[in-house]
């Protein structure tokens, strides 16, 4: 039994001394590190998309339509959140055909004439007055339709959490310098950083300002529109990403 484990201890051995013999020398070697920061931020920023459409088969009357209530719903806007930034786009104008039936082989199409007119624009509105929001929405609802609602950050906290970014990815950089060293069976102190090239990303978010509900109301009344029920919203967050790409020599 004890001649058994001699020989199981000497070929252990044997087979440790031929392991450590067959490992790859590391002196010098230059290893590629890719390593990545999160940092996440609640949204304090908002891009709403209001839209108004017509239609009539008098194609100025619908055009005036429009006309009229996008000027109402950008007064409606600028009167709830004076801070938010309004664009007008997307002005379009189509013609509404009526429906043919399939025609019989061999028969000519007539020269489709229009039945209508649609018309409609688009108002984009971004503000960081998240407070207000519910309001502001409800009262344009009035008069225009909700299109889009998309939360994000700011341009001023996005560069604000650069540095929090940059700190994350150089963490993550040193953490998985650490691992590769001790899967190379060196000391990480070993390790020398020859070249990082950092590359930054980000995104966008909101806040808000209230108004009173009577005076809403009137503005409402003033412009024909009813009142409609403010709506719920959750802003959310925002991961932020830095990603690095580290040149890693070991001595």
């Amino acid at each position: 039994m004890t001649v058994m484990k001699s020989l199981l201890a000497a070929a252990v051995a044997t087979v440790a001394l031929g392991a450590q013999a067959q490992a790859l020398p590391t002196a010098g070697t230059l290893v590629v590190v890719p390593a990545n920061g999160e940092v996440v931020h609640a949204n304090d920023q908002v891009t709403v998309t209001l839209a108004i459409e017509e239609q009539d088969k008098d194609k100025a009357a619908a055009a005036s339509r429009v006309n009229q209530k996008m000027n109402q719903g950008v007064a409606i806007v600028k009167k709830a959140d004076p801070q938010a930034v309004l664009k007008t786009q997307g002005y379009y104008t189509y013609a509404v055909y009526p429906e043919t039936a399939p025609l019989p082989p061999g028969a000519a199409a007539k020269p489709r004439v229009p039945t209508g007119w649609r018309v409609g624009q688009y108002l984009q509105v971004t503000t960081s007055n998240l407070a207000a929001l519910p309001k502001t929405v409800s009262a344009a609802q009035g008069v225009l339709t909700l299109n889009r609602l998309n939360f994000g950050l700011a341009p001023a906290t996005v560069r604000k959490l650069d540095d929090q970014r940059i700190a994350a990815a150089y963490k993550n950089l040193n953490e998985r310098v650490a691992a590769i060293a001790g899967a190379m069976g060196r000391n990480v102190n070993d390790a020398v950083i020859d070249t990082i090239d950092f590359e930054g990303s980000g995104n966008y978010a909101q806040r808000v300002n209230v108004a009173g509900a009577r005076a809403m109301s009137a503005d409402m009344a003033a412009y024909g529109g009813s009142q409609v029920a403010e709506p719920s919203f959750e802003p959310g967050e925002t991961t932020l990403n830095m990603g690095l790409v580290a040149k890693i020599k070991f001595k």
